[in-house]
């Protein structure tokens, strides 16, 4: 369980042995890794808001939006599922089910517009 705001080191204990990948699957999980940070910060946005309390404050937060970094996180999925073996079928559920359950509402809209 996780506020989805704060990320605990107990949300990502993923055994992943980098040490055992290939110098070119590291090589691409690298960059591709670099590639996903910038795009995040390129989709992001800084909200401001005035706080009303005892003392008149601005809080700011980053609004980051995963869903604009989707071909980047597909690419690293391809790698990882090259790296673990995965078979055709695999990452394909993998990356289908990240489109049917988290984008669900927003690709249910999507194939509406299309019936019209």
């Amino acid at each position: 369980w996780s506020s989805c705001q704060v990320v605990n080191s107990r949300d990502l204990s993923i055994p992943v042995y980098i040490d055992e990948m290939l110098p070119e699957i590291k090589k691409q999980l690298q960059m591709l890794g670099k590639k996903y940070l910038n795009d995040l910060e390129k989709n992001s946005e800084i909200i401001s808001r005035e706080m009303q309390r005892k003392i008149k404050s601005i809080s700011e937060k980053q609004n980051f939006y995963i869903k604009k970094s989707k071909p980047i996180i597909d690419q690293i999925d391809c790698l990882l599922a090259q790296h673990y073996g995965f078979t055709h079928e695999e990452l394909d559920f993998i990356i289908n089910y990240d489109i049917k359950y988290r984008m669900g509402k927003e690709l249910d809209n999507e194939n509406e517009n299309e019936d019209e």
